[in-house]
């Protein structure tokens, strides 16, 4: 015989038949509650996730899941492939991976010393061409017969 029970609004227990409380609301939504303790929370509004007792705490938790949790553990296997990227076709990366460090590193300071020396002939070339810049004459000095005279700090109109 499979006995009908329902859940606590507020907690989350099992309420089997004959036990718990209906609460229906003025808007006509029925809770039933295991208790008052449960059905008196729930009208003070507290959030059943941040009470430590109620079952929504500990699913949110993960307590009490350790069984479930060592049975369903089952590794995924990542299967690894290697593709073609664009610019180098499969044989290529291949052929790469299959040389030896010392080779690899060797030819990337090869590449690394001919892009510094792109580099230094560029600035050559730009030193060459670039010609020397006329001298700056300084402005001539603002204010002759009519400037108005500054006191000391230099501030104007400012009488001691």
């Amino acid at each position: 015989m499979v006995v009908k029970t329902e859940t606590c609004s507020f907690s989350g227990l099992k309420i089997y038949p004959g036990h718990g409380i209906l609460f229906v609301r003025a808007d006509q939504k029925s809770f039933k509650f295991i208790n008052r303790k449960c059905k008196s929370m729930s009208t003070q509004r507290l959030n059943p996730r941040k009470i430590a007792w109620t079952q929504v705490y500990r699913r949110m938790h993960k307590k009490g899941t350790l069984e479930e949790s060592q049975r369903k553990k089952a590794r995924k296997v990542n299967k690894a492939t290697t593709k073609a990227v664009v610019g180098a076709s499969l044989e290529v990366i291949k052929a790469k991976r299959n040389q030896k460090p010392e080779v690899r590193a060797a030819a990337r300071e090869a590449a690394l010393r001919e892009v510094k020396e792109r580099a230094k002939a560029k600035q050559a070339l730009k030193k060459v061409d670039k010609p020397k810049p006329a001298p700056v004459k300084a402005p001539a000095p603002k204010g002759g017969k009519n400037s108005k005279a500054t006191n000391k700090s230099g501030a104007k109109g400012i009488r001691r």
